[in-house]
C-alpha cells in the first residue's frame, strides 16, 4: 500500500519511497523477491504467518484463516495466477469436457484426483459462474483484466473468467495452502 514504509524508513533513504516494478516482464521476472523491512514486514506476509524476524523460528505456525482466504482470493497477483492456470487449462487440455478440465486443474494443484464430491462441487461452481458471466460479459472482462499480464485475446472472456474462478477456488483449498 502507498506510504507503507514511510513510518519505518530512514527519511534520506530510498526505502521510504520504494516503488514496486510494473509490467509483466518485470513483475513476473522478479516475483520471488519481496521488499522486507525488519520492523515492518509486508502485510501479505504477516497475514500468511511469516515470522516477525525478531527471533529465530525453527518452525512456522500454519493456519488457514478467513483473512488469509480473503487475501488469496482477491489480491491481484493471486487472481492473475488463477487466470494463468485457467488459460493453461483452456489451451493445454485438449478435451472440451468440463470434468476432464476440472480434474486436470485439481491434479495440478493437489497431485491427486478429485473425489466425486470434489468434482461435483467444482462443476457446480463452473456452471453457476458460466451462467453469471454469460449474463454479464462486462464482469467477465473486468475479472480477466486484473493483473499485469494482459489476457490471451484468443480465449473467450466468459470461459476464461469462468475457469479463473474455478482455478481460484482450487488454489485456495486447505490442502493446497497449508498441507504439503
Amino acid at each position: 500500500p502507498s506510504g507503507l514504509w514511510k513510518a519505518v524508513g530512514y527519511s534520506g533513504s530510498n526505502t521510504v519511497r520504494f516503488v514496486a516494478d510494473k509490467g509483466p516482464n518485470k513483475v513476473h521476472r522478479r516475483s520471488i523477491y519481496t521488499f522486507w523491512k525488519r520492523t515492518a514486514p509486508p502485510p501479505q506476509m504477516t497475514t500468511l504467518d511469516a515470522p516477525s524476524r525478531e527471533e529465530c523460528r525453527v518452525r512456522r505456525e500454519r493456519t488457514n484463516t478467513p483473512l488469509q482466504a480473503l487475501l488469496l482470493m482477491n489480491d491481484r497477483q493471486y487472481v492473475e495466477a488463477a487466470r494463468g492456470v485457467a488459460a493453461r487449462t483452456l489451451t493445454e487440455v485438449q478435451s472440451k469436457n468440463n470434468s476432464a478440465r476440472a480434474t486436470w486443474i485439481f491434479r495440478l494443484a493437489t497431485s491427486r484426483n478429485p473425489s466425486k464430491d470434489d468434482l461435483g462441487d467444482i462443476l457446480a461452481l463452473l456452471n453457476s459462474a458460466r451462467e453469471e458471466f454469460a449474463r454479464d460479459p462486462a464482469s467477465a472482462k473486468a475479472l480477466i483484466a486484473i493483473g499485469d499480464q494482459p489476457p490471451d485475446q484468443k480465449l473467450d472472456p466468459v470461459e476464461l473468467a469462468t475457469w479463473t474462478l474455478v482455478a481460484n477456488l482450487i488454489l485456495n483449498l486447505d490442502e493446497v495452502i497449508t498441507k504439503g
